[in-house]
This record gives C-alpha cells, sequence and structure tokens, in this order.
C-alpha cells in the first residue's frame, strides 16, 4: 500500500518584491531604484487631508488636521505683525505640519516613505511658506525619495475626463476660480472670492444664536416637567458641532424669484410704511412732499433697524421652506450633574429654514469684494479670451467640501442661468417720468410751430433723464443657452442646446470633495504627476543656500530667514510656483547689475 507524501505548496508569486507593492494592486512591477509603481497622493488642505496610493479609486484616510479652524490661513502671516509674533506662529505651524505628515505615512498609509514617491495635489493659492515647510519636512525628516506637486484644479478636470474646462473650487477658506484650456491652466485669469466653508460656519452660527433654542438636560431620566427653553450659549455651539451640523443637517434650497422676495401684507411679515408717489408728470426734483409726512415718521435707533430686518427676513426664509426643525442631542460643555438616572446630553433646537437658507451666504452677490460664487465665474469669463468662452461655460466642473452641501450644484446652475437671462433691470431705472409725445388725436403742428415748441420749452435736468442700469455681465448674455455643469446630479431634463445636452451631468460620478486627489491618482498611475523633484536636488540646493554669495550683495537679497546670513540662492526657488513670471530673454539681472547701476564710489 503506496503512502501519498504531502507535496511542498508552490508559490504564489516568483517574484521577490510581491511585498514591496500596494496590497489594493497584484502588480509588482518597478519604476524606479527607491520605491514601487504606486505613489502615495496627498491632498493638504487648510483644513481636511486626503491621502492614499496611486491608480486606487478613492483615499484611504480623510483627516481633520483642524478640528478648531484651518491650519493657516493669511491673518496669521499678515505684514503688520511683530517679527517674533511671526517667526512663533511659522515654528507652531511646522511642527503641526510635521506631527500630520508623520501621522499620514505611520498611522493612515502603514508604509515605508523612503520607497514612495508623493505627488502633492496643490492648490493655486497655497502660502509659498507652507509649500516650502511641506517639501522640507518631507525630504529633510520623513526623507521621501521624489516630490512633485501638481494643481488641484487640472487634476480635477482630468478625473473627469475632460482636456478643457472651468473648475470651480469652493474649499473651507475661499472659493477660487480657473480656467484650464488643452490641459493648461490659465493662471493669471484666475479669481476667488472668500464667501466659502469658514463663512458658512461663522453664518450659521450667528443663526443659531439669534433663532435656535436649547433644552438643558433633565435633573432625572423621565422627569415629568422637562426644563423651560432657552437661547442658545455660545460654548454650546464649539467647531467641532458646527461643523457636524453643517454637513449632516445643512442644504441649499431652491431660488427665491424676486416677487417673492418681496413681504407679503399679511400680519406675519412686518413692512415699512413709505409714502406713496406722486403719480403727477412734474419731476422728482421739483416735488415736494407734504408737511405732515416727516412729522408721522418715528426715529429708530440703529439696533431697532437691525432687529427689523432679522426679522424680516426670518418672515421671508420661514414662508419659502419645507424644511422641519431639527432636534439635535449635544453635550453641554463644563456639565457636572453625575446623579444616578440623570441625562447628560441636552437637545438643540435648529429652525427648518436656518438649516435650508443658511447657505444663501454662498449666492447674495452685490459686493464688489466678496462676489457670489456665480459672480466670480461669470467674472472668469469676462478675462477670458472671446473665442474660449462658449468651451469654458459648457464645461463648468464644480469641486470642494463646500459643494457637497445637497443642491449646491443645481442652485449654482439657477443662479448663473439668472444672472445671464434677459433682465428686467434694461427698463430705466430712475422713477423720473419723462414727458410723453403729444397723443396722435391731436392737430397736426406746423414745422416752425414744432420748432417754436422745442426751443421754448425748458431743457430737462439731468435727474428727469432715464438711464439704463450698468450691465456688467452683458458680453456673456449670448452665452446663457450654453451654461452646462459637468457633474450637475440633476441635469436640466430640456437642454437648451446641443452642446449643454452633450456635457451636462456626464462627469464620472465622483464626490466634490475627493475629485482632485482622484484626478491625483490616475496622474500617478499614468506616471504623468509633474516635474519630479528629487530628494539630492533638493539636498544640494539646501547646501548651495548655506554658502555665502560669490559677490557682495545688499543683506536684504539673497537673505536667509533662518540664520540670518546673506546667501545668493534661495532652495525653495527649485519649487514650482506659478506666481514667478520668467523675465524676457536679454532682460538683466537685478543681483548682478547692481554695482553698475550705482554711482561710482557708491558703498553696497
Amino acid at each position: 500500500m503506496s503512502v501519498a507524501l504531502p507535496s511542498t505548496p508552490a508559490r504564489l508569486s516568483a517574484n521577490p518584491n510581491a511585498s514591496a507593492s500596494s496590497p489594493h494592486y497584484t502588480t509588482t512591477r518597478r519604476h524606479s531604484l527607491y520605491g514601487t509603481e504606486d505613489r502615495i497622493i496627498l491632498d493638504p488642505g487648510s483644513r481636511v487631508w486626503k491621502v492614499g496610493f496611486s491608480g486606487e479609486g478613492k483615499p484611504r484616510a480623510i483627516l481633520c488636521v483642524a478640528p478648531e479652524g484651518s491650519l493657516w490661513n493669511v491673518e496669521s502671516f499678515a505684514a503688520s505683525k511683530r517679527s517674533d509674533e511671526r517667526e512663533e506662529e511659522e515654528r507652531v505651524l511646522e511642527h503641526r505640519i510635521q506631527d500630520r505628515l508623520r501621522s499620514v505615512f505611520l498611522d493612515s498609509l502603514l508604509t515605508d516613505p523612503k520607497s514612495r514617491k508623493v505627488i502633492v495635489v496643490e492648490h493655486p493659492l497655497m502660502p509659498l511658506h507652507v509649500k516650502e515647510k511641506l517639501a522640507r519636512i518631507l525630504f529633510r525628516n520623513i526623507q521621501v525619495p521624489s516630490l512633485s506637486f501638481a494643481p488641484s484644479h487640472l487634476l480635477a478636470l482630468l478625473a473627469s475626463g475632460r482636456m478643457s474646462g472651468l473648475v470651480l473650487d469652493s474649499g473651507h477658506l475661499e472659493s477660487t476660480v480657473l480656467p484650464i484650456y488643452a490641459s493648461r491652466p490659465l493662471f493669471p485669469l484666475l479669481r476667488t472670492t472668500p464667501i466659502a466653508g469658514a463663512r458658512l460656519t461663522s453664518h450659521l452660527r450667528n443663526l443659531i444664536l439669534a433663532f435656535g433654542t436649547y433644552r438643558s438636560p433633565p435633573p432625572l431620566l423621565g422627569a415629568p416637567i422637562p426644563p423651560a427653553p432657552t437661547r442658545v450659549a455660545l460654548e454650546i455651539l464649539t467647531p467641532t458641532l458646527l461643523e457636524e451640523i453643517k454637513a449632516r443637517c445643512c442644504f441649499v434650497g431652491e431660488s427665491i424669484s424676486g416677487e417673492e422676495d418681496q413681504p407679503a401684507d399679511d400680519d406675519d411679515a412686518m413692512s415699512l410704511d413709505v409714502p406713496p408717489s406722486s403719480d403727477t408728470d412734474m419731476a422728482a426734483s421739483d416735488a415736494e412732499p407734504p408737511s405732515d409726512v416727516f412729522s408721522s415718521i418715528v426715529p429708530i435707533s440703529e439696533a431697532q433697524a437691525v432687529a427689523l430686518e432679522v426679522e424680516r427676513v426670518r418672515a421671508m426664509y420661514s414662508r419659502h421652506t419645507d424644511a422641519t426643525d431639527l432636534h439635535f442631542r449635544v453635550v453641554p460643555p463644563g456639565i457636572v450633574s453625575h446623579a444616578p438616572g440623570a441625562s447628560t446630553r441636552g437637545t438643540l433646537v435648529i429652525p427648518g429654514w436656518v438649516r435650508e437658507r443658511a447657505a444663501e451666504l454662498l449666492f447674495e452677490g452685490g459686493d464688489v469684494d466678496e462676489k457670489s460664487v456665480a459672480e466670480v465665474i461669470l467674472d472668469t469669463l469676462l478675462k477670458v479670451p472671446v473665442d474660449l468662452r462658449k468651451d469654458l461655460v459648457s464645461s463648468i466642473l464644480v469641486v470642494g467640501g463646500t459643494a457637497m452641501l445637497p443642491g449646491f450644484i443645481p442652485r449654482l446652475y439657477t443662479e448663473l442661468a439668472r444672472l445671464l437671462s434677459s433682465p428686467a433691470s434694461n427698463q430705466p431705472s430712475s422713477s423720473t417720468h419723462v414727458p410723453s409725445s403729444p397723443p396722435s388725436s391731436s392737430p397736426p403742428q406746423t414745422p416752425t410751430a414744432a420748432r417754436t415748441r422745442i426751443l421754448s420749452s425748458p431743457p430737462s435736468s439731468p435727474s428727469s433723464i432715464r438711464r439704463p442700469r450698468y450691465d456688467p455681465y452683458a458680453p456673456l448674455r449670448p452665452l446663457a443657452p450654453f451654461i452646462s455643469i459637468l457633474n450637475n446630479p440633476v441635469p436640466p431634463l430640456t437642454a437648451s442646446s446641443t452642446l449643454a445636452g452633450a456635457n451636462a451631468g456626464k462627469a464620472p460620478a465622483f464626490a466634490p470633495a475627493i475629485l482632485p486627489w482622484v484626478g491625483g491618482s490616475l496622474a500617478g498611475a499614468l506616471k504623468t504627476g509633474g516635474e519630479e523633484i528629487l530628494r539630492e536636488r533638493w539636498d544640494e540646493a539646501f547646501e548651495e543656500s548655506l554658502e555665502p554669495p560669490l559677490s557682495p550683495l545688499p543683506a536684504v537679497i539673497g537673505q536667509d530667514g533662518s540664520s540670518g546670513r546673506r546667501t545668493g540662492k534661495r532652495y525653495v526657488d527649485i519649487l514650482p510656483d506659478w506666481t514667478r513670471i520668467p523675465l524676457s530673454v536679454g532682460a538683466p539681472s537685478v543681483a548682478l547689475d547692481l554695482s553698475s547701476a550705482l554711482p561710482p564710489g557708491t558703498p553696497i
């Protein structure tokens, strides 16, 4: 009788480098001396970071790196601050970035950073000192082999399968619009507005403080008399709670038309008593109000005027909402009641109209410095060459965390169509009356009599001439039928043009917040992540920055901020920066020709 001997199991893979590849894919091809084919894609935002490996369809981890606000902002590094304050803030920022990057590699990705190339999804308005700190920590502390930067707007358009388009990135600190044509970002045409997630959070906090109510936790579970509702305390609305309310409870409602925007004549609406306008044919400058008009007006204080306006807004939005009030369970800060059977959670009551109409801040325009997201798109189109406008307006892509609000993209399409529609503002804006021509039933006048009538009539004053209102978007009105948003979840049923119907809603169904990261993952898989900066090149540039310059230069030129030594070249100059416009061929160098430009005998 033969006994079956156990056979040696066959190896599943003969490649000794199989353990070095990403567990998401079975490919083990190596493309460089340092690491495997899968690169690390890092999308560092001011509040949320997204990290993962190239070739994957979603990030491995989404980290909130600044729960209390933002990791950096423009105000933190204002020039008005003292040098010691700025240095302290930069040291704190560098320490926080270093901790977040170590957590990314060691806790989230569980990979050796020395064997992975890194692609950084770069926002066009990322501060240069933040980019420099990222590169210095990745090279000298974490020791990645190479680093490359790629524009976030371009990567988002790549993920949607397009080469040309108008990309709106509505993030935490700002909303930015960048036109891209034939895969070339048109950075000089970039437009931005501070109306974004941080401003929405602040507006939501003010609305809850003004109109929300709070019920404190009962002393005993099942108490017969619940606590009376009170005003919401500021300590309850922590930044973490506000972000949770904004992400889980808020949405964008439909637009309110101009007629519905006016208060109704019922008892719930509040309106101010205004004297009726006169129907006579006299000019407005010649009309004098009766003496008893001003005697009936009661003066009110500024606080009362603000209260009346707030109440008017509440009444208007309450009539145009179907959302229900939300009862949100919260833990009040500093609670000390730990009696047996006692509840430690209070109830925050948020009105339904606040949930729906808090996002109206994003679409209310009219301010020169703080334009709405729809207006900043049209302002960008005004700067674009005329022959590119039709292609760009039919390929609008919306990305960013604020764009994740339900109803944001359909409302944006409605606002764009409203701004480019034929407005009623083309009618004369002045309320003065211009005398009309004589009726046709009047007897005909001879030329001499008509000339005498014209010369004898008094000249009309400038205030009596009706002038049309200024229309800033008049050159863009022919583009109204071609408006389409690539990732619109609810595209219009009837397309206004063939081009708009072919593009609306045709982008892949990725979440707007991760579209730039998905584009970076695709670029890493295709090995098109931009120009790579090797660690050896960075080390050489860093060593050169510590050497003294070859020629004497003023201390302000090429100065190293960390040591105060004069340097001939900054190592941060090897980082890509679209704000540095190269000089034309043959332009003189200021640093080299400084001595010849000064008068003879002038000390340098």
